[in-house]
């Protein structure tokens, strides 16, 4: 039995538990501390510290981030501290713990258990798992596979951007019954569909426990809609999969930190090209009098 500890950083808790990556099961209960505020980087280092102390299980873990995450490095920060922009954050996990950590985008995570161990186990094709809440997180997964970080909610609907206005924090503010929301979401849907063609949509996050509130309210052409079936575990335990996939650490590509703005170098000038250009610039003292003299023109 391989079991791995994952960790979840949401929005308001960050949370761990050990998980038999054979089965998807949870081996204890879930312990949660709450989000530092503003999230920032250290702070949020701490507490996933703290949660690997708690467990102390030997081995690899794995962490899921809310925002773009590329051979360790984390790129965006739609909601948490803008210092996680460009930086090492498996180093950083990783020196602070002791173990070697792996960081995986939250709704990748999710996308992975629920196409493993949920409502997508055992479904061929394409399979789209969307998590509704704060904002609206995507997880692309092909025959099995993950195609990561696709950022859909994203995407603009016309003048809508999707996720500000048909994420479940969008129902919520816009005080919208869930068949007013239902409209919303299935135009975000519609518009996937006609990008993906996918044979099934896994609806996550908070909304997944209620799924008759809104089901009956989504309109598609071709796609099956189901709800998540993990649920609240499905970050944690997807967490703990992409770690035992991955192994060891990896070599990370040489080169400028990924996601950080880079500058070209200037190409140097050949110095005696510039020394021609200089030359061919200054004017002669025959070239000004020439240039002073008027001419006239026989008719």
């Amino acid at each position: 039995m391989s079991v791995i500890l994952g960790i979840d950083i949401g929005g308001s808790g960050i949370k761990g538990a050990p998980v038999d990556t054979a089965t998807g099961q949870l081996q204890t209960e879930r312990f949660r501390i709450p989000t530092p505020d503003g999230a920032r980087p250290e702070d949020v280092r701490d507490v996933v510290r703290q949660l690997v102390e708690h467990f102390a299980l030997p081995g690899a873990v794995g962490v899921t981030f809310p925002g773009i995450v590329q051979h360790g490095h984390t790129l965006s920060a739609a909601n948490v501290d803008k210092g996680w922009i460009g930086l090492d954050a498996d180093t950083l996990f990783t020196d602070a713990t002791g173990h070697d950590v792996h960081l995986i985008n939250d709704a990748d995570a999710a996308g992975l258990a629920e196409a493993k161990f949920g409502a997508g186990a055992g479904v061929p094709g394409t399979v789209l798992v969307l998590t509704f809440g704060t904002g609206i997180g995507s997880a692309l997964i092909q025959d099995g596979t993950l195609i990561p970080n696709t950022e859909l909610g994203h995407l603009w609907l016309r003048d809508k951007h999707a996720e500000t206005w048909a994420s479940d924090r969008a129902r919520e503010l816009d005080d919208l019954n869930w068949k007013q929301w239902g409209k919303r979401v299935s135009t975000y849907l519609q518009h996937l569909e006609l990008l993906f063609s996918p044979d099934l949509f896994i609806i996550g996050g908070g909304v997944s426990k209620r799924p008759e509130k809104w089901l009956p309210h989504l309109q598609l052409g071709r796609s099956r809609v189901v709800p998540a079936q993990l649920q609240n575990e499905a970050g944690i335990v997807g967490a703990a999969m992409m770690a035992a996939q991955t192994g060891g650490r990896t070599t990370r590509p040489t080169g400028p930190v990924v996601g950080q703005a880079t500058v070209p170098r200037k190409l140097r000038a050949d110095p005696t090209l510039e020394a021609k250009k200089t030359v061919a610039k200054k004017p002669s003292s025959s070239g000004k009098a020439a240039a002073g003299k008027k001419t006239t023109s026989k008719r």
